[in-house]
């Protein structure tokens, strides 16, 4: 989940021998119509994603038979494994439109933009409600720069802490730290799994807590957070990622196919290609793998079971 430049995009580049397997089955029927009968699926680091992945790989092999496989890799690795015919599909981009632009210029293209995957991105910093309730305004640029001494850790100090996620994500937030003057520091917990627990730690005892965060989320079911109101995005405002003047677009996410897996047009694109569902979709999935302590395959198997209206029309009509 990032921007083009921002958000929770991984930037560490890792090498395609570095990615790791999670899923493989063994159905092996071949695809009639010449595709690879193995669908490699980039997965990205936060469990909305994997719910993308968990459906789509679910349905994959138990309606269509085919083998499915999930690579763990960053964001920015996701494209370049696409680009070079290593992976077939990232489920949902967000923005990128300068990598769109150098890997898919018409005179050597090779990835093909697959349109919307149904959801819509944002990202932010956000905080819990009570924290507004007892700080009206602090919800603001200029209630945050009043009041950033609230977000203080309680070992000392009045710098306030920006609670980020794995530190490999990209994010503008210090140039939004630097342009409105804000005493912030950006403390990372590792991981969304991480982050969110902190926060919830936080949540419990009623503490203060400002993180840089973003929906889908499964989260937001239990959480009452409100979003800090910064001015809103204009194209270019983040140029300079030392002086960033507005808040983070939004998104509506998208799928990227390898060139040659779309232009292959097998029973497995098509599935993908017709596959769209909602924030509320992946954040039910989500919730199941994240909360309920599913695996990625009883979460979708129940999903599935549960929605057959959603995903039947997703299944190619002469499969």
């Amino acid at each position: 989940m990032s921007n083009t430049k921002f958000g929770p995009a991984a930037a560490k580049i890792a090498a395609a021998s570095a990615a790791t397997l999670l899923l493989s089955s063994c159905g092996a029927a071949a695809d009639s119509e010449g595709a690879s009968d193995t669908v490699r699926i980039a997965l990205n680091g936060w469990v909305g994603y994997e719910a993308n992945a968990a459906v789509v790989s679910h349905l994959l092999e138990n309606k269509l038979d085919y083998t499915t496989e999930l690579l763990e890799m960053d964001e920015r690795t996701a494209w370049q494994e696409l680009a070079a015919d290593d992976v077939d599909v990232i489920l949902e981009n967000w923005g990128h439109e300068d990598l769109m632009e150098l890997y898919s210029a018409e005179e050597s293209q090779q990835v093909v933009d697959g349109g919307p995957n149904g959801t819509d991105g944002k990202l932010g910093w956000y905080m819990p409600k009570y924290v507004v309730d007892s700080y009206p305004g602090i919800d603001t640029a200029a209630g945050l720069k009043e009041h950033t001494e609230v977000f203080a850790p309680s070992d000392g100090g009045s710098t306030g802490r920006l609670l980020g996620s794995d530190p490999s994500f990209v994010t503008q937030d210090q140039g939004m730290i630097n342009h409105f003057g804000l005493d912030l520091e950006i403390d990372y917990a590792g991981s969304e799994k991480k982050q969110i627990a902190e926060v919830r730690k936080a949540y419990e005892k009623k503490e203060p807590v400002l993180f840089y965060f973003y929906e889908p989320q499964w989260a937001f079911e239990e959480l009452d957070l409100v979003k800090v109101d910064f001015p809103d995005y204009v194209s270019m405002c983040e140029i300079d990622p030392e002086d960033v003047g507005c808040d983070y677009p939004e998104y509506e996410l998208n799928k990227v196919y390898r060139k040659g897996f779309a232009d292959a047009g097998g029973a497995a694109y098509r599935l993908i290609d017709n596959w769209e569902w909602t924030n509320e979709d992946q954040n039910e999935v989500a919730r199941m793998i994240a909360e309920d302590g599913m695996s990625r395959e009883e979460a979708a198997k129940t999903w599935v079971e549960e929605n057959p209206d959603t995903w039947k029309p997703w299944i190619p009509a002469d499969t």
